[in-house]
């Protein structure tokens, strides 16, 4: 792993100790790094009216943008379990917004990245900001 990753890494996993997931119990928890070079880190957020929750992913998004960046670059995400777990569709939709589809996601556990995607690979033939540009 690189440093750059591994910088990554512990920013997600540290967001993963602070999941609220007291319904599921699935915790789960993402890093972006910005095509600025910043670091912006969610959780998950559980709700006990479920439709309200908030994915981890779309977390990550929203303080990202908060902060004024708008390009993903790269982004780890740990999930709970022993099965690989990638993003929800929803949330690949998402990232999408904000990301080309050769950027890379990595899928990771507490024990560290379990496997890279691109974007393009979760979210083929993806419908994104440039198909609604005149």
């Amino acid at each position: 792993m690189t440093p750059e990753l591994r910088e990554l890494f512990d920013a997600a996993l540290v967001a993963h100790g602070h999941s609220y997931a007291p319904y599921s119990g699935f915790h789960v928890a993402a890093a972006i790094r910005t095509r600025s070079g910043a670091i912006h880190a969610a959780c998950n957020i559980e709700n006990a009216a479920h439709p309200q929750s908030s994915c981890a992913e779309a977390s990550a998004i929203c303080v990202m943008v908060a902060a004024g960046d708008l390009e993903i670059a790269e982004m780890v995400v740990i999930c709970d379990g022993e099965e690989l777990s990638t993003c929800c569709g929803g949330c690949r939709q998402r990232i999408r917004e904000f990301a080309k589809p050769d950027t890379e996601l990595h899928m990771a556990g507490v024990e560290g990245i379990k496997a890279t995607f691109t974007l393009d690979e979760l979210l083929p033939y993806s419908f994104g900001p440039e198909n609604l540009r005149r």
